[in-house]
């Protein structure tokens, strides 16, 4: 016998009164509208970029906005509009999979810790509040620092840094739904732990779980941008809004649009992030359904 999941009787009602919610909210659709942006214009990057974002032409150096490159060029003459964007693309793989590392690895953790209890519970504990114990960025540097530079190797240091917050997430919320009365009821019918935390734990902790996976992409995209600029991350040349801001930085008197630009443009993702995750969080939670 499959017992029901709390909360299911709503169902589609649920998910749609959740939606309501989300779009009378104007700051997270303001919110929500950015990262569209952001995500089209960096999956569209080679198509809508003017000019190769390593085509050096010294001729151009530090120049500003003009007709031929609309953001105008930086110390070495390449198009700013065009790293921009391959700048967008690679910020983007590195924070979806810096991402997707922590929940993959991250959340089974905390589920395991917070249905299972005991020694289980303790061994997982105390390797996260180990993890914990260090300061994001410098365990990020440390990972970077084993590891070596690359994007990939940078998809490893932020997902690692992330783990800790989703696996505490994960185990609070499983340990509340553990309890719960269909649960007990499940588990005294026989059926596997699997199934019981597939079909009945892991689904009622999936809100939490995606809005603080919203918000560790901001997380993910400012760390990046962190490290590129203190030259741990990606690599020359190519294109990051940390790294660009890096390159730039010393000519901002003379050229200060190489670097305000995608320092704008990573200001306005991390926000959008952050305000449509604060809104996903409002949207989600269980005691707002009440005033639908």
């Amino acid at each position: 016998m499959r017992w029901p999941i709390r909360g299911s009787h709503t169902g589609r009602r649920g998910r749609a009164g959740a939606w309501r919610r989300f779009l009378r909210q104007p700051a997270a659709l303001g919110g929500g509208a950015v990262i569209a942006a952001y995500v089209l214009l960096a999956v569209a990057a080679p198509w809508l970029a003017p000019y190769d974002p390593g085509q050096n032409d010294l001729s151009l150096r530090l120049g500003p906005p003009t007709w031929q490159h609309w953001l105008g060029n930086d110390e070495l003459g390449r198009d700013i509009l065009s790293r921009l964007l391959w700048g967008a693309q690679t910020s983007l793989l590195i924070s979806i999979g810096a991402v997707a590392f922590a929940v993959v690895v991250g959340v089974p953790l905390g589920l395991a810790a917070g249905y299972f209890h005991g020694r289980v519970d303790a061994l997982i504990t105390g390797m996260v509040e180990v993890m914990m114990a260090f300061p994001g960025i410098l365990l990020a540097l440390a990972v970077v620092a084993i590891f070596g530079f690359g994007v990939l190797k940078l998809v490893l240091a932020i997902g690692i840094y992330s783990v800790p917050t989703l696996a505490w997430l994960a185990r609070g919320s499983a340990m509340s739904v553990a309890t719960m009365e269909y649960v007990e009821a499940s588990r005294a019918m026989g059926q596997r732990h699997a199934g019981i935390l597939r079909r009945h734990v892991l689904p009622n902790i999936l809100s939490p779980i995606i809005v603080q996976g919203t918000l560790r992409l901001a997380t993910a995209v400012l760390t990046a941008a962190t490290l590129s600029f203190l030259g741990l991350g990606v690599q020359p040349p190519t294109p990051e809004w940390g790294a660009m801001i890096a390159s730039s930085v010393g000519y901002i008197r003379v050229a200060p649009h190489a670097t305000v630009i995608p320092g704008v443009a990573l200001m306005l993702v991390v926000l959008a992030f952050n305000v449509a995750g604060d809104g996903l969080r409002d949207s989600l939670d269980p005691t707002m359904r009440r005033v639908d």
